[in-house]
């Protein structure tokens, strides 16, 4: 699966990464965000893993 050349399963896995990073260092108060901002990239975090993994199992069924 792949848009442009590039991989959507890399591409999802790089924003996972991006999104745990963030909500570890706001969590561990390493940078400060409201509380709103910390649980909505919480939730894009489950969407994008939940794609990613779904997308990731997919494509080795195929």
């Amino acid at each position: 699966m792949k848009i442009g050349g590039v991989s959507i399963i890399l591409v999802l896995g790089l924003i996972n990464l991006l999104l745990l990073s963030l909500q570890l260092s706001s969590g561990l108060r390493w940078i400060k965000l409201p509380f709103g901002i910390h649980r909505k990239t919480g939730i894009a975090l489950f969407v994008t893993a939940l794609i990613h993994g779904v997308l990731g199992i997919i494509s080795q069924l195929s």
